[in-house]
């Protein structure tokens, strides 16, 4: 029977949430300050100077020296966060693993919308199976400009939460599968529909356009979030409700999705597993701006032009 739900779950990392700042430059957020991390990460030799934030999520997961950083970082001077630029929070992750159509909802809206094929008798791997590749380049961080290429008909948002794995992953259970997440994030998956969309399978590329992959506003790690299965999403387009959703309501949970995905291929630190959109997606136009709240992680806005 598939994990999916436990509100008793453990974990020994250090609570706080991590951000990547102006040059991509580590911070830990704390209430409205930011507080320099690369200097200190380095100096107790938990990372090489100029380390990337895959490197710097591996060293704050597994290294012995990364409290002594944080302490070391928690002495210095705060930045105003509102006087620092949020970036994505990885720039260049290993891999951005996308879980597809994992909720009955969104499975029934995408059937009325382009004509997707039913998939409600689909097995838990095979639904799975349909997990697809988004590339790094498409990341945009807080704040961030969805681009409209000029060949898209027709765009939709998506809306997910998203998992950063902490501690390397090859073929773990379900029941072991959260002690490899190192913490959480939103990710706008933006894809596009027409053209493309009906066809045959074509995501990589209807979802891979650059300033398609909107990930922030920071990372919060596994000790706040708790259980996964237990969030709320609320997207605002425009000042306008047009998502409300629940991460119970997952065919798959993540617990799952980490072990289907670990058989297949080594999660290493810093891959990104986002999980998949509710229902409430919605064509995005010049002009619009995007609010997305994800319960005990945080607000990420994005606005959207067309492609000059």
């Amino acid at each position: 029977m598939p994990l999916k739900f436990n509100p008793t779950i453990k974990q020994e990392k250090i609570t706080m949430k991590i951000c990547s700042y102006n040059n991509a430059l580590p911070g830990l957020v704390e209430g409205d300050l930011v507080y320099p991390l690369a200097d200190a990460l380095s100096a107790v030799g938990a990372t090489r100077v100029g380390a990337s934030m895959a490197e710097v999520i591996d060293a704050l997961s597994n290294s012995s020296k990364a409290k002594d950083a944080i302490a070391q970082a928690r002495l210095g001077k705060g930045l105003p966060l509102s006087s620092v630029q949020l970036k994505s929070p990885l720039d260049n992750p290993p891999a951005i693993w996308a879980a597809a159509s994992n909720y009955r909802a969104h499975q029934a809206e995408m059937i009325e919308r382009v004509g997707s094929y039913d998939r409600s008798q689909f097995s838990p791997d095979e639904l799975m199976a349909e997990v697809f590749l988004k590339p790094a380049s498409a990341l945009v961080g807080p704040g961030g400009t969805v681009i409209l290429p000029k060949i898209a008909k027709h765009v939709d948002f998506e809306c997910e939460l998203c998992a950063v794995i902490g501690k390397e992953a090859r073929n773990v259970s379900e029941a072991d599968a959260l002690d490899h997440v190192y913490g959480y994030t939103m990710c706008w998956d933006i894809s596009v529909r027409d053209p493309w969309g009906r066809k045959h399978n074509t995501r990589n590329i209807r979802k891979g356009f650059d300033t398609f992959c909107g990930v922030g506003p920071w990372v919060v790690t596994a000790d706040e979030i708790g259980e996964p299965q237990d969030l709320h999403i609320h997207v605002e387009q425009n000042g306008k409700t047009v998502m409300t959703a629940h991460t119970a309501d997952m065919v798959n949970g993540l617990r799952a999705i980490i072990r289907f995905l670990s058989s297949v291929s080594t999660l290493k630190p810093g891959t990104l597993i986002t999980t998949g959109t509710p229902a409430g997606v919605s064509q995005l136009a010049h002009g619009d701006t995007l609010r997305g709240t994800l319960s005990k992680v945080g607000e990420m806005t994005l606005h959207v032009i067309d492609e000059a």
